[in-house]
């Protein structure tokens, strides 16, 4: 599985920072004003997070497999 950089960065930064941060946000929210499906709504924000995340660790590992490595003069 190949992802272009463009997608790849995009979808770093969502796993990340977005994914986490939306769910910290709901999840605080949900407690302090009862907001509805707290209890749903961060878990599966959070199953989300993590698929992601492993989708991108198989696409880095792939990647990095496929490089050659060529190694410096002096290191």
């Amino acid at each position: 599985m190949k992802i272009p950089d463009k997608v790849y960065d995009i979808l770093k930064w969502i796993a990340l920072v977005a994914l986490p941060a939306i769910a910290t946000f709901y999840g605080v929210l949900a407690t302090i004003w009862g907001l509805p499906y707290g209890d749903q709504i961060v878990p599966t924000i959070t199953a989300v997070d993590t698929l992601i995340g492993a989708l991108l660790g198989v696409s880095t590992y792939n990647y990095n497999k496929t490089k050659t490595y060529t190694p410096t003069k002096g290191g």
